[in-house]
C-alpha cells in the first residue's frame, strides 16, 4: 500500500509561556501543504519488519526512525506480523515542516487499513502523541489550531482555496532546542484563534512566528528569504515551525514556478493550497 506523507506550515507561533516541566505553552495553527514524501508498507518477504530508505538521506538506525517506531507502537498494541516498509524522502530535514511526524502518522493509518485494525483517529492520535508532539496532527491533517505543548489540538475553519504557496528551505538546519533558548515567552494582546479569522491581507502586521526572533540574528539567510518571497508579491510570509524553512502565500497567479530560480542553493516547493 502506498501512500504520500505531507508536509505542514505554521501560521502563527506564539510562545506564550515556559512550564514548570521545562516545555513551552504555545499557540499555533498547523495546516497541510501538499508537499510531499512516498511511503510503501507491504507484508514482509521474511520474518523481520525491514526499512529501506531513498531519496534524501535518512541519518539514524533504523529502530530510532519514526516511522520504525510507529510500527512498533502499532505491533505491541495489535500484534501485527513483520512488514517491508519503503521511505523515499522528499520533504526536508530541520525545516519546520513535520516531514518526519507525517511519515510516522502515515505509517499508523496505513498498517490501520492494511490489515484492517478498525482504529479509531482518537486511537491512533493517540498512539500517534507516544512518537511525536506533531504526529497526532497528522493523523487529521487539516487546518487545527495547536495549543498547550503542542499537543492540544481544536479544528478551525479556515479554507486557502485558490491560493498558492511557496516554500523554501535553505541548507541550514535549527534544532528544536536552540530554536527554543533565545525566546523570550510572553502572552499576545490578541490570541491567535482569533487573528486567524481575519483577513489574509492583515495578516503580516499582526500574525508573527515568535522564533523568528531568535533564528533570525543567527542565520541571516532565513531572513533574507522571508523578504524575497514578500518582494515576490506574497500577501504573508512567514518562517515554520521553528525553522529553517521559509514560506509565502500568494494570491491567483501572482507565483509562476520560474520565480523559485531566484534562490540558490535552497529547496523549494511551489505548489496550490
Amino acid at each position: 500500500m502506498v501512500t504520500f506523507p505531507n508536509a505542514k506550515i505554521n501560521i502563527g507561533l506564539n510562545i506564550i509561556s515556559r512550564r514548570p516541566d521545562g516545555y513551552h505553552n504555545i499557540e499555533t495553527v498547523m495546516v497541510p501543504i501538499p508537499w510531499c514524501d512516498i511511503l510503501e508498507i507491504v507484508p514482509s518477504q521474511g520474518n523481520e519488519t525491514t526499512l529501506t530508505t531513498y531519496g534524501r538521506e535518512v541519518n539514524c538506525e533504523m529502530e530510532k526512525n519514526l516511522v520504525v517506531k510507529a510500527y512498533r507502537a502499532m505491533e505491541k498494541r495489535y500484534n501485527l506480523p513483520a512488514v517491508d516498509i519503503y521511505l523515499n524522502k522528499i520533504i526536508p530535514d530541520g525545516a519546520g515542516l513535520g516531514g518526519g511526524s507525517a511519515d510516522a502518522a502515515f505509517t499508523l493509518t496505513t498498517l490501520n487499513e492494511l490489515f484492517n485494525i478498525g482504529a479509531s483517529n482518537a486511537e491512533l492520535a493517540e498512539i500517534a502523541a507516544t512518537i511525536g508532539a506533531d504526529c497526532p496532527f497528522f493523523i487529521y491533517n487539516t487546518p487545527t489550531l495547536a495549543t498547550g505543548i503542542g499537543t492540544d489540538f481544536a479544528p478551525i475553519s479556515l479554507d486557502l482555496k485558490g491560493y498558492k504557496i511557496a516554500v523554501v528551505k535553505p541548507q541550514v538546519s535549527v534544532p528544536t532546542a536552540q530554536a527554543y533558548s533565545g525566546v523570550a515567552p510572553t502572552i499576545p494582546p490578541t490570541p491567535l484563534c482569533e487573528l486567524i479569522n481575519t483577513p489574509i491581507s492583515q495578516w503580516q502586521s499582526h500574525i508573527k512566528n515568535d522564533f523568528e526572533d531568535s533564528i533570525f540574528p543567527l542565520h541571516h539567510i532565513v531572513k533574507e528569504i522571508k523578504q524575497q518571497l514578500i518582494e515576490m508579491g506574497a500577501i504573508y510570509a512567514s518562517m515554520s515551525g521553528s525553522g529553517s524553512a521559509v514560506y509565502g502565500i500568494f494570491e491567483g497567479d501572482k507565483l509562476a514556478e520560474e520565480d523559485s530560480i531566484k534562490f540558490d542553493l535552497c529547496d523549494i516547493f511551489v505548489g496550490n493550497l
